[in-house]
């Protein structure tokens, strides 16, 4: 029986849920897949909390809600609100699909200039390419988790499989190795050379 991770899941703070979250499923119509790779974000100067805004609200106002923008007007992201009482929120940065994939390749490719099939570890290693193969757009913004997008306890990643970096395309706050990702996965977005564990 599924385990769906219930709101008071997402209470607690963000850069521990994002080691946390290595490993659950997570469903969205005839979609499925399993998070490879995360990213935290608090009160530090890379993060949308770092002042309060129309679109960074959610992010001061609610936990285990479901946070989705758009960067350079074209590309969603989605997100988890976290810390109660606080601010926090755990961007989702890649998936291994395991369900899906035909519907998952025919959003893909309807974004794309090529319309090459893209292989199975290419469908979802980026947080846009993520939203894209999964239809998550910002309908789904606002959203209790457990709403639409569910999120079911499956997989337990130990720390030791867990690698830490800095945050991918930020310009500050890099000296916080606050974006995770599960040792040797075809699936994340990118590798870097500034790993350390978890």
């Amino acid at each position: 029986m599924d385990n769906f991770l219930p709101r008071s899941y997402f209470a607690g703070d963000a850069v521990e849920l994002a080691k946390k979250l290595l490993g659950k499923k997570i469903i969205f119509g005839d979609c499925q897949g399993i998070i490879v790779e995360t990213e935290a974000y608090k009160r530090d100067p890379a993060s949308h909390a770092h002042k309060i805004t129309p679109r960074s609200k959610i992010m001061f106002e609610t936990y285990g809600y479901i946070y989705v923008y758009v960067i350079y007007g074209i590309y969603h992201c989605l997100n988890i609100t976290t810390n109660e009482g606080d601010v926090g929120a755990v961007l989702i940065r890649a998936i291994k699909p395991i369900s899906g994939f035909e519907l998952m390749q025919e959003r893909r490719i309807q974004k794309r200039k090529n319309k090459v099939k893209l292989k199975v570890k290419d469908l979802c290693n980026g947080p846009s390419k993520l939203c894209d193969a999964f239809g998550i757009t910002k309908k789904n913004n606002n959203q209790l988790v457990g709403e639409e997008i569910q999120i079911i306890d499956a997989l337990d990643i130990s720390l030791s499989k867990i690698h830490a970096t800095s945050r991918v395309g930020i310009k500050e706050g890099t000296d916080l190795l606050w974006r995770f990702y599960v040792k040797d996965n075809e699936y994340i977005s990118v590798f870097c050379k500034n790993e350390s564990r978890a």
